[in-house]
């Protein structure tokens, strides 16, 4: 696939926390929170993206795990080293993971018909997390999928799969909590671009049929993960 139009040069990329707010600035009204976006019976090639860093380092992989939406077989995978040239500043954590995640994107066959973001979307500070910044770059459809919650409150949620309930940031929905074992801790979905939270959370559902987190997310987690211990960098 390409995403070149979208990726910065090493120079164009926000090195200051005061340049990237700007950026964020920027992006922030083009992310679409309507959608509805492609339903899961729709997607067949749904990618999840995850990073991992080295100990007390900058160092970090970036992969893509490519799976079929419905069997969850790995259709493929994409991943990339690289060093985090933006500082850890909350908030701004996605400037550290974009470009070795769309670099990791890039060197895909074929574009995914669905990104799901180890991150946040909308549910941010600043309504601009990583899959929303990842979804307006692409041109892709994303949905965040946390693992712990971010920003905002939510109403105790019954034990049962599926069951739900909104996460609300200074008095405006950001997300939901969703069940997606029994009595197991929720997730938090939250929208990145081009699709609504109804549908974020149907794919969510679709691609945990076993576990607390999608597929896409323990596939691209273990990827990244492997990729960087046997990265020669992260030996030395």
């Amino acid at each position: 696939m390409s995403t070149s139009s979208a990726i910065a040069s090493a120079e164009e990329w926000p090195r200051t926390a005061a340049e990237a707010l700007a950026v964020q600035d920027r992006l922030r009204p083009t992310v679409d929170t309507v959608g509805p976006g492609p339903q899961p019976g729709e997607v067949r090639r749904v990618a999840g993206l995850d990073v991992a860093y080295a100990e007390d380092s900058d160092e970090l992989a970036a992969a893509v795990v490519v799976l079929d939406a419905h069997t969850h077989a790995v259709l493929e995978h994409s991943v990339v080293h690289g060093v985090a040239t933006f500082p850890y500043v909350p908030g701004l954590f996605a400037f550290r993971e974009v470009p070795a995640l769309l670099a990791a994107l890039e060197r895909l066959d074929a574009a995914p018909d669905l990104l799901l973001c180890d991150g946040q979307g909308l549910a941010h500070p600043r309504r601009f997390g990583l899959a929303c910044h990842l979804g307006v770059l692409t041109g892709l459809p994303a949905i965040g999928v946390g693992k712990t919650q971010f920003v905002g409150t939510y109403e105790p949620l019954g034990p049962a799969r599926g069951e739900a309930a909104d996460l609300v940031d200074e008095g405006e929905v950001v997300g939901r909590a969703l069940r997606t074992r029994d009595a197991v801790k929720p997730v938090f979905v939250s929208i990145g671009h081009g699709v609504d939270l109804d549908t974020a959370c149907a794919h969510v559902l679709a691609l945990t049929p076993r576990y607390r987190l999608p597929e896409t997310t323990r596939q691209a987690d273990q990827l990244c993960r492997r990729a960087l211990k046997s990265h020669p960098a992260a030996r030395s």
